[in-house]
Parts: structure tokens; C-alpha cells; sequence
């Protein structure tokens, strides 16, 4: 019987071969993670964010708390396959303003359409980015 891998983790796996074939020379292609992307570049969701959601697009229109539950809400019901955009997500949530609780029955009202396993991966993503926001306040 054969395990289906992550299709994230296999488009990552995809990316390094295409990278290592491409540049032999360099190293480090096998350690990459999303983490370490994040790590390297950390502003980089929050300027992709601004850009495509912030005031550049439609001013008048949702605020940016609004926007980022409802893209949590399209992330859960999309099944939980999208690890790094769900923490990003959370993380531009509270950052414009979304309480614990907002974000908490946000993934719970999607447990109707994705289905509870989607609704649970996405609330323990959700916890985690919670926890360390906490932590990083104290």
C-alpha cells in the first residue's frame, strides 16, 4: 500500500530537482522548507499581502480584517492542504485586528462545507500560530 505525500511537500520536492538541475553547483536545495523561505525573507507575505489586498485594490471595499477571514475561510474549505498559507492567513488576521474568537468560528462555521478532518487540520494550524503569537507578546 502506498502513502500519498502532501501535494505541497511534492511540488516543494518538485521545485529543488528542477533547482538542483538547473544550478549543480549550488547547495542547499535539499533543507529548503516554506519555514525557512518565511525565515529568509519575513516581510515577504506581509508585502504580497499589502500589494494584492491592502489599499492598493479596491479601497473602498472589504477591510483587511474581513478579507483575511474570508481567506481563512476558503483555505479551510479547500481542505487544510495549504500549511504555510494558513499560518501566513492567521497571522495577517490578528495582525488587522481578527480576534482568537473570529478566527476560531471562521474555520469552524467552514466544518459544514469542508467536512470536520479539514475543519480540525485547520484549527490546530490555527492554535499553533495563536500560541506563538502569545508567546511572542510575554
Amino acid at each position: 500500500m502506498s502513502v500519498e505525500k502532501n501535494p505541497f511537500e511534492a511540488m516543494i520536492a518538485q521545485y529543488r530537482e528542477m533547482a538542483k538541475s538547473m544550478s549543480p553547483g549550488l547547495e542547499g536545495f535539499e533543507s529548503f522548507t516554506p519555514q525557512g523561505f518565511e525565515k529568509l525573507w519575513p516581510t515577504m507575505p506581509k508585502d504580497m499581502m499589502d500589494l494584492f489586498f491592502g489599499n492598493m485594490l479596491n479601497r473602498d471595499g472589504l477591510d483587511a480584517k474581513t478579507r483575511m477571514l474570508l481567506t481563512l475561510a476558503a483555505l479551510t474549505v479547500l481542505g487544510g492542504q495549504a500549511d504555510a498559507q494558513v499560518r501566513v492567513t492567521v497571522r495577517h488576521a490578528v495582525e488587522a485586528g481578527a480576534r482568537k474568537q473570529e478566527i476560531v468560528e471562521t474555520i469552524g462555521q467552514m466544518s459544514m462545507f469542508a467536512g470536520i478532518p479539514a475543519m480540525t487540520r485547520v484549527m490546530h494550524i490555527a492554535q499553533e500560530v495563536l500560541a506563538e503569537n502569545e508567546e511572542s507578546e510575554t
